[in-house]
């Protein structure tokens, strides 16, 4: 017995219409977040993700000033990540690289500790000594960023 599976044509989903409009694919105008469409399939309840305002991008100007917000909120929340620890090494690695806040040291050489495998914790801990030598010269000795 010859079984084929049966191609048939779907309609482009919402979902990946949502992602043209977002990705500036579409000449339609801006979509309307309030409706929901009649085609989409009911999820459970508990499945069903609470309704967002539409939040504009921040055009490309603001996007320094957005990530040094979000920094400064994250810092004080880093420590309750619930993040595996190779994760939550590189949340403070990003951190202390954005910042070069030397508090963070000390949690980052913690989170590399706890990792288990052993080359990605010595790599964690090479990162830690070179984040240490970099924090630790004068400010007028940083070293000049490569040329290509």
């Amino acid at each position: 017995m010859d079984v084929q599976p049966q191609q048939t044509a779907q309609p482009i989903s919402d979902d990946q219409a949502l992602a043209q409009a977002l990705a500036g694919v579409t000449d339609e105008p801006a979509m309307q977040f309030e409706a929901t469409p009649a085609a989409a399939p009911a999820a459970p309840a508990a499945e069903q993700p609470a309704p967002a305002a539409p939040v504009a991008a921040p055009a490309g100007d603001d996007l320094p000033e957005v990530k040094k917000e979000a920094i400064v909120e994250l810092r004080p929340l880093v420590d309750k990540l619930d993040l595996p620890a190779e994760e939550k090494f590189d949340t403070y690695l990003l951190l202390i690289r954005s910042t070069d806040d030397k508090t963070l040291i000390a949690p980052a050489h913690e989170a590399a500790q706890a990792i288990s495998d052993e080359k990605r914790k010595a790599q964690a801990l090479l990162d830690i000594i070179k984040e240490i030598d970099y924090l630790s010269q004068p400010a007028g000795d940083a070293p000049a960023a490569p040329t290509l």
